[in-house]
């Protein structure tokens, strides 16, 4: 058969995470760019691993959480792995990256947060529709942000009195 396999189709969502990773550790410009790019190809091949059964496009949010690269204050085995090929330390890579990182890489829309209540941005998102059945689904993300988004006290008791 020569339908493209799954792999094919993670690609550009994995090079928006992968490229967005890469750019942190450039910015601090410790990392030389012969080091990011065999970090960036070692991130790459093991987001491509990781992902390889759990990549569903026609129900994008379905592992979700599997998927999502996390940093708060204990760095994602996937990133230290790809930045010990570059004999980046971990007390190094929490200099270079932020200590509460939250990536999220799903079918058609790579996001990310940084703080614990910072603001989500898309990072990629494709030109193709999502699936509609993923619409208005609870995701990690929008229960994140749903929690976030309950009025305040002082909201509620001046529309009540």
């Amino acid at each position: 058969s020569h339908r493209r396999g799954p792999r094919a189709d993670m690609v550009p969502e994995i090079a928006a995470a992968v490229g967005f990773v890469s750019g942190l550790l450039r910015t601090r410009g410790c990392v030389s760019e012969q080091q990011l790019q065999v970090f960036s190809g070692a991130l790459r091949e093991a987001l491509t691993e990781h992902y390889k059964h759990h990549w569903f496009p026609e129900k994008p949010f379905k592992g979700s959480g599997y998927r999502c690269i996390r940093i708060n204050h204990r760095m994602d085995p996937i990133i230290s792995k790809a930045a010990r090929q570059i004999g980046l330390s971990l007390p190094q890579l929490y200099q270079l990256l932020p200590s509460e990182l939250t990536l999220w890489v799903d079918p058609y829309e790579v996001s990310y947060r940084i703080g614990e209540d910072g603001s989500i941005c898309v990072l990629y998102e494709a030109a193709a529709a999502k699936p509609p059945s993923s619409y208005g689904m609870l995701t990690c993300k929008n229960q994140m942000m749903l929690g976030r988004a309950s009025p305040s006290k002082n909201y509620i008791m001046t529309v009540s009195s």
